[in-house]
């Protein structure tokens, strides 16, 4: 092998390890550090964007869940008002039959129709109450996107309830027309609970929907950070074995090119 003074390649080599190796250490130590497995996007570039997109659509999936509990409340709401409906009308019903005693007086009738007067401005106050600022009642209705893609196929619609309607609601008995117990029929009262009680069926029913729909998106937002994690994620007890190994390669490599650098005093040995 000959002997040369200008060029070392067994330095030059060494040298080369060592930055490799050492620049594997960082990346390392960076990982470590950061718990990540992509400290920046040459890491992994198309792990980058399959995580980011997975990450947002988690982060929309719980967006997705709070509005679900917001409409959750709504109907919460509403329903407490029916069953406060449903309260005045079997008060209102009692109050009818004991109108039909034949044994009260004209004082006596004048006292039910005074309670039931008061009842019916108490269901007509009922019947414009909000939340939120959002009535509780009325013919529209209101769609919930139970998905974190908004798609309308599996929206959620809270059917609009229209409380103060004289056909489907209690608008028969809060009717201005209406103003003592001789002006309605026990038969309108009766239609008026049933009426009530087909909302609170409905509103169950869309409050059980909208409950199972919550919890598929908990499950779902779980397994979605799951797979973002299982990209981006750094695994400690792998990582840190390749830190050891690294560790020991940069310090081997500085020893080596420490030794390489030496070689060249074999050269002035030769000239003395």
């Amino acid at each position: 092998m000959s002997v040369v003074i200008n060029t070392n390649y067994a330095a030059t080599i060494a040298a080369n390890n060592l930055a490799a190796s050492n620049a594997s250490l960082q990346r390392s130590l960076n990982r470590l550090s950061s718990g990540s497995k992509i400290v920046s996007p040459s890491d992994d570039a198309g792990g980058l964007a399959v995580s980011m997109k997975l990450s947002a659509a988690a982060v929309r999936q719980g967006a997705v869940a709070s509005n679900i509990g917001n409409a959750t409340s709504y109907l919460q709401t509403q329903d407490g008002a029916l069953k406060v409906s449903a309260k005045i009308l079997d008060r209102m019903s009692e109050l009818k039959t004991l109108y039909a005693d034949p044994t009260k007086n004209e004082d006596d009738l004048a006292n039910y129709d005074s309670e039931f007067t008061a009842l019916q401005s108490q269901l007509t106050s009922i019947t414009s109450e909000k939340f939120n600022g959002v009535a509780l009642f009325g013919s529209g209705d209101l769609t919930v996107n139970v998905t974190e893609d908004a798609s309308s196929s599996s929206a959620v619609t809270i059917k609009g309830r229209d409380l103060a309607d004289s056909s489907t609601g209690i608008g028969a008995l809060t009717s201005s027309s209406v103003t003592t117990l001789s002006g309605i029929e026990l038969e309108d009262i009766t239609d008026a609970i049933q009426n009530v009680a087909t909302m609170r069926a409905q509103n169950g029913a869309e409050q059980s929907r909208l409950g199972f729909a919550g919890e598929l998106l908990t499950v779902n937002k779980a397994n979605l950070e799951a797979a973002s994690s299982r990209i981006t994620d750094v695994d400690v007890a792998t990582e840190s074995t390749q830190l050891a190994r690294w560790n020991v390669l940069v310090s081997s490599g500085t020893a080596m090119l420490s030794q390489a650098n030496q070689s060249a005093q074999t050269a002035l040995r030769l000239l003395q």
